[in-house]
């Protein structure tokens, strides 16, 4: 079985939809600056990959997350071309939900419910969506929400199931971050020798997922062949090897297709030590003697960490990617890790290639996996 996504949308620090945001990646530009939702003197590092649309006087504005969900939903159905959700499920995936509104009603008394962690009043709102679920699995949260979307359809509970990410930048988690790091990015810079950490991101992603043959207009960006998903439980933090070379052999299975057949890989690509030893070290394990391989890169380097949504957001780029024949490079990648040295990583400049199946990781804290294989739409 197979899923077509019909309607994509997206916000990032580098554009307000997803082709802004794909010509941004592919041009090597990057959403870094300096760091604006609150008072950098408190921490070390000082920048990240932060939306700027702010209106008011004040540093930083609650539901932003909200907002940037809503924008992204809308520009999905539209280019799916529904008129509406209806009684279509949401599923959304996030690491931080609406904190940073719980934070600003803290500081500053803003209004606040504890209603509003969820997006289900939001959607409801704007589109008067009856069924909607917030799912915080970490990093891959939003890809989970892509596999049980697939399960929803395969067993008849829905023909259309719209999956979304989103998640603003909180000073709690901030701060966390820039506590634990040992060095202070200046840059997020995956597999680098020279990289120091991860930089949180922004943005919002969604997708219109339909059963392969019932989309009544638009094109199909991609077919989803299928998604892994798994919690090995392995580390609090640390990664597993094991547990990620699972995950992607699992995505094959489930997929029909061998290591041969990837011609695109979307990294994790946190920009961290640990993370970017061990996820090149599992790819060049399931890769193997794969004749040159697939071409591999890592959205990070310019979006920043988007978190719950990150794993959709290269989803969508992977189907533009796709659809386009170009793969944008890893920003900053001047000296790769010894364990990615014998991967194909697109550097410099943009790499044109003809594409037909792609692949697309997402870890998070926790041991939790995702991976989730895509087939050029037609």
């Amino acid at each position: 079985m197979s899923w077509d996504i019909t309607g994509i949308g997206a916000v990032s620090a580098l554009g307000s939809n997803p082709y802004e945001i794909f010509d941004g990646l592919c041009a090597g530009c990057s959403g870094l600056g300096p760091l604006r939702a609150f008072d950098a003197a408190k921490y070390r590092a000082r920048c990240a990959y932060e939306i700027d649309d702010r209106a008011g006087p004040e540093p930083d504005e609650p539901f932003r997350a909200s907002r940037w969900l809503r924008a992204a939903v809308g520009q999905a159905l539209a280019d799916a071309g529904l008129e509406g959700i209806g009684s279509r499920p949401v599923l959304v995936g996030t690491t931080l939900r609406e904190q940073r509104s719980a934070e600003l009603w803290w500081r500053q008394g803003t209004e606040f419910s504890s209603c509003d962690l969820h997006f289900g009043p939001t959607l409801r709102n704007e589109f008067g969506t009856p069924y909607s679920y917030t799912f915080a699995n970490a990093c891959a949260a939003a890809l989970y929400a892509l596999g049980m979307a697939t399960d929803m359809i395969e067993l008849g509970q829905a023909d259309t199931v719209v999956v979304a990410g989103t998640d603003s930048i909180t000073e709690s988690a901030f701060g966390s971050l820039d506590r634990v790091q040992n060095r202070t990015p200046e840059a997020l810079r995956p597999f680098d020798r020279e990289r120091s950490g991860m930089l949180m991101g922004e943005g919002a992603v969604a997708a219109v997922v339909q059963r392969s043959g019932t989309a009544t207009a638009g094109r199909v960006h991609a077919v989803v062949r299928g998604v892994s998903m798994s919690c090995d439980a392995h580390h609090p933090t640390a990664p597993d090897p094991e547990g990620i070379v699972w995950a992607v052999q699992d995505a094959y299975r489930r997929a029909g297709v061998t290591a041969r057949d990837i011609d695109l890989v979307m990294l994790h690509g946190s920009g961290t030590q640990l993370n970017d030893e061990v996820e090149a070290a599992a790819m060049c394990q399931v890769l193997g003697d794969a004749v040159e391989g697939p071409l591999l890169t890592a959205i990070k380097s310019m979006t920043g960490h988007t978190l719950g949504g990150s794993g959709l957001l290269s989803l969508v780029m992977a189907a533009l990617s796709l659809q386009k024949g170009v793969v944008a490079p890893v920003l900053g990648l001047n000296d790769p890790i010894e364990q990615a040295r014998s991967l194909r990583l697109v550097r410099g400049m943009a790499a044109t290639a003809d594409l037909a199946v792609a692949q697309v990781n997402a870890f998070g804290f926790g041991g939790i996996n995702a991976v989730a294989v895509l087939e050029k739409g037609a």
